[in-house]
């Protein structure tokens, strides 16, 4: 079988969502999720949901930090140049009125 380089990568890529599609069915939730939500008693379903809000939580603070982080650099970055600018203006200005 000589395929192409990418007809050998698009068909890589087909068997695997195929088996991910065939084995999603057995991975419904971590253990402690899925037996507090079977539960029916008001104490085992406000831990399972304790537990999905921690899980979203701990998701989203990789996203909020980078962020927070590449926004002070964009502004800081962006302060610097207009204060170049402004100066490079000023001596300009300077030059030509001397």
């Amino acid at each position: 079988m000589n395929l192409p380089r990418t007809k050998k990568l698009i068909a890589l890529l087909l068997l695997s969502g195929f088996v991910i599609v065939i084995t999603t069915g057995e991975a419904w939730a971590c253990p402690t999720c899925k037996d507090g939500m079977s539960g029916s008693d008001p104490v085992s379903v406000a831990r399972a949901t304790g537990y999905f809000y921690s899980i979203l939580f701990m998701m989203a603070m990789p996203f909020v930090i980078i962020g927070t982080f590449g926004g002070a650099a964009y502004l800081s970055i962006k302060r610097a140049r207009e204060q170049q600018a402004q100066a490079q203006d000023r001596s300009s200005a300077s030059v030509t009125r001397g």
